[in-house]
């Protein structure tokens, strides 16, 4: 069974153009976020992203940024300890908390 997190909450981004198709991502993220299609990395399951940072901090051509700890993965989890509605600041209702 594959694990899932949160749908369409990740901070991951990916500047395509940037990729030197060095497969870092692809070896350091612990969730298979990542595959390879035509020597460049591409996101092959966002929603397995569990915001490690992994990935950005092991890019040499800086493709990947993702804001571990903050958004609204980070406010809903932290809603579940607290019992509080989340709040992460974000302004898009369709992919926010």
């Amino acid at each position: 069974m594959r694990l899932k997190y949160l749908s369409k909450v990740t901070t991951l981004e990916y500047a395509g153009g940037k990729c030197i198709g060095c497969e870092k991502c692809t070896e350091v993220c612990p969730h298979g976020v990542f595959g390879m299609n035509g020597g460049k990395a591409l996101i092959a399951d966002r929603d397995a992203c569990m915001e490690c940072g992994a990935c950005a901090l092991n890019c040499p051509a800086g493709a990947l940024t993702v804001n571990a700890g903050t958004g609204c993965a980070a406010a809903i989890i932290k809603s579940w300890f607290t019992g509080k509605e989340p709040e992460c600041g974000c302004s898009d209702s369709d992919t926010c908390c």
